[in-house]
């Protein structure tokens, strides 16, 4: 019996101290869908919220907090301007502005929202994500596309940071 006991112990400890060891890995997740509905481009952008906060307090305020009652109100300022200077979009060759209509915690990552209007007739869209490349050399961002019965992935690098898919 008192070997099961000091079994048990052991194995406790074991997984305690090999849970304790981070095992980090650096990606996003960015999903690019056309409504033809609403004739707009809605961007859904996933990145762990301790990235986004170790970024946000590198770059505007080591203050920052995220995911927390009473969250700083420029947060989402800082996260839309961020956001605008990293996620580049093309429409048929020309550059297009989206709007940040904000953002959503859930477990261990924030969900930022993101659209562009009146988008009528696509040929092609190129995206650009350097989001976090800015932080973590180790940043992978995948960029998913689904519109005009096309799906498809792309893993951006910082070397690699844009994707293009044409529709003909």
């Amino acid at each position: 019996m008192k070997n099961i006991k000091y079994i048990l112990i052991l194995l406790v400890f074991a997984t305690l101290i090999s849970s304790s060891e981070k095992h980090e890995y650096y990606v996003s997740v960015t999903t690019v869908e056309y409504a033809k509905k609403q004739k707009s481009i809605q961007i859904i952008s996933q990145i762990f919220i301790n990235d986004f906060e170790k970024l946000l307090r590198q770059r505007y305020d080591e203050s920052i907090t995220l995911d927390i009652p009473n969250e700083d109100k420029m947060v989402d300022d800082y996260m839309s301007r961020y956001l605008e200077d990293k996620i580049k979009l093309m429409i048929n060759g020309k550059p297009v502005n989206f709007t940040f209509i904000g953002k959503e915690y859930k477990d261990d990552i924030t969900y930022c929202y993101l659209e562009v209007e009146k988008v009528r007739k696509i040929k092609s869209i190129e995206v650009t994500n350097k989001v976090l490349f800015d932080v973590f050399s180790e940043q992978q961002n995948i960029v998913r596309i689904k519109m005009l019965g096309k799906n498809k992935s792309f893993l951006l690098l910082p070397d690699k940071d844009k994707c293009v898919l044409n529709f003909d």
